[in-house]
């Protein structure tokens, strides 16, 4: 059976001009993601040798060029050999009756190509390995995105980290936190821990993007007549002025006193005003309300007011 023939170029995800350069970081890129000490997948270690024979063709300039020229028979090249040559050494390797080896097997490929050009081909890269990236998710309230926080996280079966969570941080941030995550392999450096931040319901304030709207809630005479009233927000209670006139439903603007928005700026603050009416009103109370209903002529159905 004729040998196999692999698209080494495929194997690598790279097109047939490439570079060594891109060559080399696709191969490092997926050898990390296929490594079998880092990856569970069943095929992962098969995948990973695969890998390993594609970078070893096409990293040396000689066999990339046979292996352009010649396709499949590429090997029968090497070192100078004819065709009689290459038989002989399938059948000195063990593989059998020379060329009639049967290399469908994918296993016995990676073995002929280990003896083939050496020991380690298409083996594990040696030397230190850096560990995997980790991400995790981290729920903070307004208050603790816009002041910062400390978290003290368990990731997997591993020791459980302190961080600390910068001021000024969104929705769906990821925040590095250099040489958390998983540990290096033959003393390479741990690879990086990823926090994606996820913003809390709050009890009190609405999010709208970076805004922020809360109610206010004011007596009838202060809505008529103007008046201040304390507004709370992220930082402490702050003092919005309510214009005489306002009705139910006004919005107030406090600029600044938002959500993070990048850059060093914020979102604003919403204060809506909610007319308020006691439920159990005095005596005297209810006569100036009698009072006013007389001398008033406002009509809030009227002109669709």
């Amino acid at each position: 059976m004729a040998v196999e023939y692999k698209d080494y170029y495929e194997v690598l995800g790279v097109p047939r001009d490439a570079d060594q350069d891109e060559i080399r970081r696709a191969y490092r890129k997926l050898a990390r993601e296929y490594h079998p000490d880092l990856n569970s997948e069943p095929d992962a270690e098969e995948q990973f040798k695969e890998l390993g024979e594609a970078y070893e063709v096409l990293s040396d300039p000689e066999k990339r060029d046979r292996y352009d020229r010649l396709g499949a028979q590429w090997q029968a090249q090497e070192n100078g050999q004819g065709a009689g040559d290459f038989e002989d050494f399938f059948a000195g390797q063990g593989f059998g009756g020379g060329a009639g080896a049967d290399f469908g097997d994918s296993a016995v490929f990676s073995d002929f190509f280990e003896r083939l050009f050496g020991d380690g081909a298409a083996a594990r890269p040696a030397g230190p390995l850096r560990g995997r990236d980790v991400e995790a998710i981290v729920e903070l309230s307004l208050e603790e995105a816009l002041a910062g926080a400390r978290r003290r996280l368990s990731l997997g079966d591993g020791p459980s980290v302190t961080v600390n969570i910068p001021a000024d941080v969104r929705e769906g941030q990821r925040i590095r936190v250099a040489g958390k995550g998983n540990r290096g392999r033959d003393g390479g450096p741990a690879g990086d821990l990823y926090l994606v931040v996820r913003l809390k319901p709050h009890p009190r304030f609405r999010r709208q993007g970076d805004d922020l709207q809360v109610d206010v809630s004011v007596a009838p005479w202060e809505a008529a007549l103007g008046t201040t009233v304390p507004v709370p927000t992220l930082t402490g209670p702050a003092q919005v002025r309510v214009p005489a006139g306002s009705s139910s439903g006004r919005r107030l603007r406090l600029r600044g006193r938002g959500l993070p928005a990048g850059s060093g700026k914020h979102g604003n603050l919403y204060a809506t005003v909610q007319i308020v009416v006691s439920k159990d009103l005095s005596e005297a109370e209810r006569e100036l309300f009698e009072k006013l209903a007389e001398v008033s002529d406002f009509n809030p159905r009227e002109d669709g007011r």
